[in-house]
């Protein structure tokens, strides 16, 4: 089949590349001339591990190109993807859908054939519709369905969720719409990976509330985590006798400083938005939103906490600064709130982090930037781990304590324990919910 993917973001690329693994024609189109150049190089303008390895592999194969040339792209496909970004809307909250409506506009000029046109960027319920009407008055000749088609890709693990997917969900109105999208997904038809076919406010809706459910269990045992430090309970030991319920598993039950990236922030404001247009506001979500927060600015007091009540002067050496490991996105990092407020408490901040510094130099003025943790460390009056990377899992604890003027750590995703650390040398160590 031929596909054109709309949008060479982090969801669109990886979807492109892998469904031209399938053996499907793919061309990947963006309005960026930067980007399309160094994809045409075979460098992918964002990190995901075994990305640019694929994209070479179904280049080389013929099945892959990359465009500025949307309508070139569009004619004649069996399949187009919107895969465009819809970033909160400053001011309200909801999903700005403006890449979204003008990249339906520019499809509609460019249709020549029957074409499937498929929303894989997350969008509110009833936006599909809404697409099939811009696309019904730009074109009122032209012959389409629109499917939504949501994205469930962790980053860091994008390529074995595509090819090994929990599930792959489809939002169509007609029959028609449905065997193309088979045909679409029919490798994974042919590897039973389950495939569910919905309509489209319900594939739309699938997507919040999955989002919205995890970042509810992540803000859950972060709350928790509070309370066992007040009581002397161990919330990993917690999380563990918990996750061994079947009912409620053990994913996505690790404490540490509130959750980032590009997904969970956004779609649970947009479906808290949802909520209070319709009247049945999402009092749950809501609190999420609210509680994550708070648990972003109560490991800022953590650290002062541990500098003896102030950071001024300070040199903090905080290891890892995007929103999680494998991958460099640094949308709504809990680093974005913490880094900023200890230089504006007065503290010297050096950051270590794998694939941070491109997006982080300009996110995060005034700090100093080292490509190893142990020279980060030197003279430091405190250590941070704030993002799990391979690399700050086996730290030489004794070699980074003896570079520090005074060894103290705050380890926010809980790596190590105070055994560990007191063993070391470090004088003072803290951890969360421990």
């Amino acid at each position: 089949m031929k596909i054109t993917m709309i949008g060479t973001g982090y969801v669109g690329l990886v979807s492109g590349v892998c469904f031209s693994d399938f053996g499907h024609d793919v061309v990947c189109v963006d309005k960026d001339p930067r980007k399309i150049e160094l994809l045409r190089q075979g460098k992918a303008p964002i990190y995901e591990p075994g990305l640019e390895d694929l994209m070479a592999k179904n280049v080389a194969a013929g099945r892959l190109s990359f465009t500025l040339d949307l309508a070139a792209a569009v004619a004649g496909a069996d399949a187009v993807f919107i895969a465009v970004g819809t970033p909160t809307r400053r001011g309200d909250g909801h999903a700005d859908l403006t890449y979204v409506m003008a990249a339906a506009e520019e499809i509609a000029a460019a249709i020549t054939d029957y074409t499937v046109v498929v929303t894989k960027s997350t969008v509110p319920v009833g936006t599909n519709r809404a697409v099939k009407q811009v696309i019904r008055k730009t074109r009122p000749d032209a012959e389409f369905d629109v499917a939504s088609n949501p994205e469930f890709l962790r980053e860091g693990a994008a390529i074995d969720d595509f090819m090994r997917p929990d599930r792959v969900v489809v939002g169509a109105s007609s029959d028609r719409a449905r065997e193309v999208m088979g045909e679409v997904y029919r490798p994974l038809f042919l590897r039973e990976f389950p495939v569910l076919f919905t309509d489209l406010e319900t594939a739309e809706m699938i997507k919040y509330a999955a989002n919205a459910f995890l970042a509810t269990k992540i803000t859950f045992i972060n709350e928790i985590a509070q309370l066992c430090e007040r009581v002397g309970a161990d919330v990993k030991q917690v999380a563990q006798g918990m996750g061994l319920d079947g009912r409620i598993g053990n994913k996505f039950l690790h404490a540490g400083p509130g959750y980032g990236g590009s997904c969970f922030p956004k779609d649970t404001q947009a479906l808290a938005r949802m909520g209070q247009d319709h009247a049945v506001p999402m009092q749950i979500t809501e609190t999420v939103i609210k509680v994550n927060d708070e648990i972003k600015r109560r490991m800022i007091d953590k650290i002062v906490d541990l500098c003896d009540g102030s950071v001024n002067g300070k040199t903090v050496a905080v290891l890892g600064v995007t929103f999680k490991p494998n991958t460099d996105d640094m949308r709504d990092a809990p680093s974005l709130t913490i880094v900023p407020a200890l230089v504006g408490g007065g503290a010297k901040v050096r950051v270590v982090d794998p694939q941070g510094r491109a997006e982080g130099e300009a996110l995060l003025p005034g700090v100093h930037w080292f490509d190893d943790a142990y020279k980060a460390a030197q003279k430091a009056d405190c250590v941070v781990i704030l993002t799990e990377w391979n690399e700050f899992r086996a730290l030489d604890l004794v070699k980074l304590g003896k570079r520090m003027a005074s060894p103290r750590m705050a380890d926010l995703r809980n790596v190590y324990s105070a055994k560990d650390a007191k063993k070391a040398g470090f004088v003072a160590y803290v951890s969360v919910g421990r």
